[in-house]
């Protein structure tokens, strides 16, 4: 899935018609996953369940090492323009919503089902409806998301 993407987005990048779109449909059909070749993934970008339910919006920007969980919608909000910034390293929880032209420091850590509206400092841990910061990381104390042993 995020191979397709990638030549997806080799693909936009040098305006090769039709086949961008082509390419998006079919991760749509066989991954349900919202990943449009505009959107810009940096490397090491992990989609949980092969992105299943997930919905990124054309601007959104993700940067390296971002581990995304399941039916997570990355998007604008209605009468705003713009899409989110997702720093280094962050963690979003199952179902949450990053929502408008927010900035998500790097190594947030959002809760399950949150819905972020407003910018989060880097180190943070994000949870509820809106979300709200209930503490910040110490660097040093960060939990390795990636750690499936």
């Amino acid at each position: 899935m995020i191979a397709i993407y990638r030549a997806a987005r080799w693909c936009h990048q040098r305006r090769v018609p039709l086949l961008p779109t082509l390419l998006k449909v079919f991760n749509r059909i066989a991954f349900s996953v919202v990943l449009p070749p505009a959107a810009q993934l940096g490397r090491n970008v992990l989609l949980s369940y092969q992105g299943l339910g997930t919905v990124i919006h054309k601007a959104a920007v993700i940067e390296d090492d971002v581990t995304i969980g399941s039916g997570v919608t990355i998007g604008g909000r209605s009468g705003q323009a713009g899409a989110p910034r997702i720093g280094q390293g962050t963690m979003i929880g199952t179902g949450a919503k990053v929502l408008g032209a927010i900035r998500v420091g790097r190594h947030v850590s959002i809760g399950a089902n949150a819905v972020v509206l407003d910018d989060l400092p880097d180190y943070a841990v994000a949870v509820g409806m809106p979300a709200r910061v209930v503490r910040i990381n110490r660097p040093e104390d960060l939990p390795d998301y990636r750690d499936f042993s």
